[in-house]
């Protein structure tokens, strides 16, 4: 056991109840793993108060995540001491080496650092199964990995639902969403302001055997690209709109805080919502609330409860709602 200080108090931070929590949970979910044939899912959630990580496991690798702050002298040697438990505890309960665990500390990236350049033959990127789908994903070149785990059964959803619909996806990222609705046989528009993740996002098309050229890819601000398609009178069946919480990327004109922003944006994606349409509107905006005048002014109804995965029910991921026209 080691012995750690943490605001003052003594705490022990046990190894064993580590790795004995990593088999409970990957017994809790086997079943749904295996009858999905889902590769990539989070493991672990900061259950043990002691060790503060996310862990989530794509086929055989995995990623261990942490907050980000300034560390001490001791703080560093807590950290240390915390991941050779953490890599012990993933080799002896998922079989997967040292070598193959990616370590991460989340902090706020800005600008240009949210948008690196992508080179879709490097050796970093893999596939990972969601049946029907197969998605590319990257555990050492960027922060995130390619692919939301948490929209998984949006995934589907939109799957089951988009036969023949107009589907634009907003803030597209690497496309996992668009894949979902075109696989599912819808005609679909993927927006965002970064021609590295529309990159990605074409290649997810093609490696789901989706011809992207009978879809849309635009690079653009999402925020003033909706006006000009307004202007143009553009409409669609379904829009998913998944906004960062907050933004100050060099390529937009101004700075997105999705809790100051959010009934402005709203407004304008409602205004390209064909008649009898849906709206997918969702954040991981902790302790978020949707304003008044978006309440008052549309049908909304939460579907947090089943847009977040078995894998994330303790977590409060996020919150997702559908918006409509009364």
């Amino acid at each position: 056991m080691h012995q750690i200080l943490m605001k003052g108090n003594t705490v022990t931070a046990d190894p064993t109840a580590l790795k004995n929590r990593l088999t409970k949970n990957v017994k809790k979910l086997k079943s749904y793993l295996n009858k999905n044939q889902i590769e990539a899912y989070r493991l672990y959630n900061k259950d043990i108060p002691e060790y503060p990580y996310l862990i989530d496991v794509y086929g055989k690798e995995a990623v261990i995540y942490e907050q980000g702050k300034k560390l001490n002298e001791e703080e560093q040697s807590i950290r240390e001491s915390h991941q050779r438990d953490i890599e012990i505890a993933i080799e002896d309960v998922l079989k997967i080496p040292k070598e193959s665990q990616h370590f991460k500390i989340r902090e706020k990236q800005k600008g240009k650092e949210q948008y690196q350049s992508l080179d879709a033959k490097s050796q970093d990127f893999f596939e990972v199964q969601e049946p029907p789908f197969k998605f590319l994903v990257n555990l050492e070149r960027y922060l995130d990995t390619g692919l939301f785990l948490d929209h998984r059964p949006l995934r589907q959803y939109l799957f089951n639902n988009s036969k023949d619909k107009r589907v634009l996806n907003l803030f597209c990222y690497t496309g996992s969403l668009s894949v979902a609705a075109a696989k599912g046989g819808g005609k679909v528009t993927s927006i965002d302001m970064s021609n590295t993740y529309l990159d990605w996002a074409y290649e997810n098309f093609l490696i789901n055997n989706i011809n992207p050229k009978e879809h849309v890819f635009y690079q653009a601000d999402v925020l003033k690209e909706l006006i000009v398609r307004k202007e143009k009178g553009e409409l669609f069946d379904i829009i998913v709109l998944d906004p960062p919480s907050f933004s100050n990327s060099k390529r937009m004109e101004d700075d997105l805080d999705i809790e100051r922003d959010h009934p402005i944006l709203i407004r304008d994606t409602m205004q390209l919502l064909a008649p009898g349409g849906t709206l997918f509107f969702s954040t991981n905006k902790r302790k978020f609330e949707l304003h008044r005048i978006i309440t008052d002014h549309y049908k909304v109804k939460e579907i947090s409860q089943w847009t977040i995965p078995q894998d994330f029910h303790q977590s409060h991921i996020h919150r997702a709602f559908t918006i409509e026209r009364f």
